[in-house]
């Protein structure tokens, strides 16, 4: 983490026009006139993210051993990414509830659909951004700038995808989603028919309810717990 500099402090010369003296200037570099060693750097704040990685559930769960699936399954998290995501770790008191949660996000973010994966992940974000929840707008808005490759997306998507240059396709989803997550109830059969109109096909419609789904469930079960994100997806992709 980059340290904050200080500004120097410049003294007004003296009558005689000589400048600070002789231990100001030992103490400066020759060449810039900038204050070296301690005088340069002030200590850095501690990072706001600094106990993520080792208290991220506010719930004193137990820890049993992985069952042999999910052990492979950490192991491969840790091969790809690096990391185990904090969300699985917290599911781990329970080898059904962990099991049930992967094979869902597996089913409805990597597998075959009409999808494709960025915009899955924009519906992720969309819907969490709604609910505000912490979690997930960390862990998903660092793989909307990684699937992009667009860093300024994975932050309006934050922030308000409204702002977003988006496709009519993208635009039409995620008003969709985000209204299954305001106003289910309001949802009516223009609203099914604007996404065929904007290229969804029924198949696909289902895809994005139930990923809006998933990521609402998700989003509360994560502020309930305040679940916290590995700090790694703070810098991730941009």
């Amino acid at each position: 983490m980059a340290k904050a500099h200080g500004k120097p402090e410049r003294r007004k010369p003296r009558a005689n026009g000589s400048h600070a003296g002789h231990t100001r200037a030992s103490r400066d570099d020759k060449t810039t006139g900038a204050p070296s060693g301690a005088a340069l750097f002030k200590p850095a704040p501690p990072s706001s993210a600094a106990s993520d990685d080792t208290v991220f559930v506010a719930l004193s769960l137990p820890e049993p051993a992985l069952s042999e699936s999910m052990q492979a399954y950490f192991d491969k998290c840790m091969e790809k990414l690096g990391f185990v995501p904090n969300v699985l770790k917290a599911y781990a008191f329970d080898m059904q509830k962990l099991e049930a949660f992967v094979a869902m996000y597996n089913d409805l973010m990597l597998a075959p659909s009409g999808l494709s994966k960025l915009e899955r992940e924009m519906i992720a974000v969309a819907v969490s951004s709604q609910n505000r929840c912490y979690y997930c707008l960390v862990a998903h808005g660092a793989a909307v700038r990684q699937l992009s490759g667009d860093p300024p997306l994975g932050e309006l998507m934050v922030m308000n995808y409204r702002a977003a240059r988006l496709s009519k396709r993208q635009r039409a989803m995620l008003d969709f989603a985000v209204k299954l997550t305001n106003e289910p109830w309001a949802v009516e059969d223009h609203d099914r028919e604007g996404l065929r109109r904007a290229g969804f096909s029924d198949r696909d419609i289902w895809d994005i309810a139930a990923i809006a789904g998933f990521y609402n469930m998700s989003n509360r079960v994560a502020t309930a717990t305040d679940m916290r994100p590995n700090s790694v997806y703070h810098k991730m992709a941009r």
